[in-house]
């Protein structure tokens, strides 16, 4: 089963400070550490809000916010990673999805590039950035399959943006009742199982890996946290 570890950003990251060598250093070794087990599959940082753009679409209408902002009022429903020149060119993609969808809040953000952080130069000639859309929904929410239009629209529109480039990556996640979160309260970490509510605080980063079950999510989640340090973390299984 793949499960997706999500970090949650602190005041400090959130401010668009740099993490420091160390802190690169500690999260290298965890990495290299998961794909040479076989069990990493994915893994990402995110950029600021400042950096970003929440999108609310009700009733027909959307609303721009511009970051910064604070964390959702909801749960990840799903997340896609999109390479575009601009983030209004973001923006225009991800508003399409949203006219298949209906009523939803998307928040777009740059991804973390090896060339943010200092330890790489940025390739000569890239007029192009990655950025991670989030789209999210109630807590509540029961995991049922999307209607076949939907399902067909929603193939139509992958496929036109996966032929331009754009897309890179899509993936839904199940229900927060698959999942698990863990808490980090007086030097404690706390494993949570779903099902659970929004979060305080956005997402900062995340790793995917693929294991046997729930357990071994949690397992390699207590992991990652000894690297991140005491930032509340979820653990969601991926549709």
């Amino acid at each position: 089963m793949r499960f997706m570890i999500m970090h949650r950003t602190d005041a400090q990251t959130e401010a668009g400070a740099l993490p420091s060598p160390e802190f690169i250093a500690r999260v290298g070794q965890l990495v290299g550490d998961l794909a040479k087990t076989g069990v990493l599959r994915d893994g990402e940082g995110l950029r600021p809000s400042s950096l970003g753009v929440r999108l609310r679409f009700a009733g027909g209408r959307r609303t721009v916010t511009r970051g910064p902002f604070g964390a959702a009022s909801a749960v990840p429903a799903g997340f896609a990673i999109l390479r575009v020149a601009s983030l209004d060119e973001a923006i225009g993609w991800v508003t399409r999805f949203a006219e298949l969808i209906g009523d939803v809040d998307i928040d777009i953000r740059p991804v973390t590039e090896a060339w943010d952080l200092g330890v790489a130069p940025k390739p000569e000639g890239l007029t192009t950035t990655r950025y991670m859309a989030v789209h999210c929904h109630d807590a509540a929410d029961t995991g049922a399959p999307p209607a076949p239009k939907l399902v067909a629209e929603m193939g139509r529109l992958i496929e036109e943006m996966t032929r331009a480039g754009v897309l890179l990556a899509a993936q839904g996640l199940q229900p927060t009742a698959k999942g698990a979160r863990i808490v980090s309260a007086g030097g404690k970490r706390t494993v949570i199982d779903g099902p659970f509510a929004e979060s305080k605080e956005l997402i900062g980063g995340y790793v995917i890996v693929d294991v046997p079950s729930l357990d071994d999510a949690k397992d390699l989640a207590l992991r990652y946290a000894d690297v991140v340090g005491t930032i509340e973390m979820d653990i969601r299984a991926l549709s």
